[in-house]
């Protein structure tokens, strides 16, 4: 017999907002936020969800709205989704939640996507001293492809994936999480020196009250405000999975999540296009609204036999993912490196994070040669499926990482030639990525060596 049609477990009307939708969203982990739905052990369902910001951004021609987004307001996730078992028996803590990824897609009529840089008061990136100012640029999807007018001479298949996919934490995994990201904020400009070169946006992403939505809980009643209080923030990933931006997390792909909760109660959210390992500019995704259709399984116990333990309890546990077996096909790259060198000069001691800083600024540097502002460049790195390694971590004192970019998504040959860089109208490239002007003044970095 034929395969069912995927139950649409959680619909989207992308004329509403979040909080307005049919099975309310939610942008906060907590153990309380009660499940909007409930899907059996194998059984074929579809998810369908908003772009991580909820539609604040626009396909317009302005960056004003990247400007000035709430960011307090963000991730928007569907779920959360409870599994029970054939006999309706709930996912237990220690088990395991299998999710599969069977099909996947942008929404119907809402073909396209956009890639952002936020502004240096407010998220900033990977990069965010170099580049202050708020930025965007808009795809477009054709079929398996994306193209931008913003970034002309690129196209690119898309790798399409969920950049958020995770389990409700405990209350004891909650705090801990609290703990130990209140630690950091609150220490981490006193110990972490990496800080000084990265210059870092918030050093955590604290719960707070400002823009949380909690699903089905009501506003302004005693449990919304307790909850408000306690519940972590989507921003970064954590044990129960969730904000790990994995761009081969694509069709047929599998995701092995801890269960902390009755029911696991796992959602899912921020669905993107395509991305470039890293997402580097924050927003640095092909963001947009789309669906999953799935299928869970429950491995009874999972966690204790299969996942190891990295801290004092055994919540202290990390995801599996299984990669799919689709993927862009490029047999041509051109790859730039970086050492733990900052741009001052100064050496770290076998620093992954300022080494690919430093090959993601050499590749950025290199492709503006050819008729691009760095802007673009920034953005395309983000969101094209480049590939990041970390090459060395062991040969003291320069850690050694790679940023490899596929040549065949240019229209031009990008590689270098003994008669230099070629010039006419296929390196002159017009016109640039949207902005806005930076009106801050916190710390800049200028490259030193192209200064004049």
């Amino acid at each position: 017999m034929a395969p069912s049609t995927p139950r649409l477990v959680v619909p989207i009307d992308l004329k509403k907002k979040p909080w307005e939708q049919e099975r309310p969203l939610h942008n906060r982990w907590h153990p309380d936020i009660p499940p909007v739905c409930e899907v059996r052990d194998g059984e074929f369902f579809r998810v369908e969800m908003v772009d991580w910001t909820g539609g604040s951004i626009k396909d317009d021609g302005s960056a004003i709205d990247v400007k000035g987004i709430d960011l307090s307001a963000v991730h928007y996730l569907s779920g959360p989704i409870r599994v029970v078992d054939k006999d309706g028996i709930a996912a237990k803590p220690g088990d395991l939640l299998v999710v599969e990824i069977c099909n996947l897609g942008p929404l119907p009529g809402d073909e396209w996507g956009f890639t952002a840089i936020f502004d240096r008061e407010n998220g900033g990136g990977f990069l965010t001293d170099h580049f202050p100012c708020a930025s965007k640029a808009i795809w477009y999807f054709e079929g398996i492809y994306a193209y931008s007018p913003h970034i002309p001479g690129v196209r690119f298949p898309g790798l399409t994936h969920p950049g958020i996919i995770g389990t409700a934490p405990s209350m004891e995994l909650l705090n801990i999480w609290n703990e130990r990201e209140r630690d950091v904020e609150e220490n981490g400009l006193k110990s972490l020196k990496l800080c000084e070169v990265l210059h870092s946006r918030p050093l955590a992403n604290l719960p707070s009250p400002k823009g949380c939505h909690l699903g089905k809980i009501q506003k302004d009643t005693p449990e919304w405000e307790r909850i408000a209080g306690e519940a972590a923030r989507t921003i970064p990933g954590r044990e129960n999975g969730g904000n790990c931006d994995i761009k081969n997390l694509s069709r047929g792909s599998k995701i092995y999540l801890p269960v902390f909760v009755d029911g696991a109660n796992f959602s899912t959210g921020d669905m993107h296009f395509s991305q470039g390992d890293g997402e580097i500019s924050f927003c640095g995704a092909i963001e947009m609204s789309g669906f999953l259709e799935l299928k869970c399984e429950i491995i009874r116990g999972g966690m204790k036999e299969y996942l190891t333990p990295m801290g004092p309890t055994p919540l202290h546990v990390n995801p599996i993912f299984e990669i799919g077996p689709v993927e862009p096909r490029f047999s041509e790259w051109l790859v730039f490196e970086g050492i733990s060198v900052d741009e001052g000069g100064r050496q770290h001691f076998l620093d992954a994070s300022v080494a690919y800083k430093r090959a993601t600024l050499n590749a950025i540097d290199y492709l503006s040669k050819f008729g691009y502002s760095k802007e673009q460049m920034y953005l395309l790195l983000s969101c094209c499926p480049c590939e990041g390694r970390i090459s060395g971590i062991v040969d003291s004192p320069n850690a050694m990482a790679t940023i490899a970019i596929p040549t065949a998504i240019f229209d031009q040959d990008i590689r270098p030639k003994t008669d230099k860089v070629p010039l006419g109208p296929r390196v002159i490239r017009t016109p640039d990525v949207l902005k806005c002007t930076y009106d801050g003044n916190l710390p800049i970095t200028k490259n030193l060596a192209t200064m004049t």
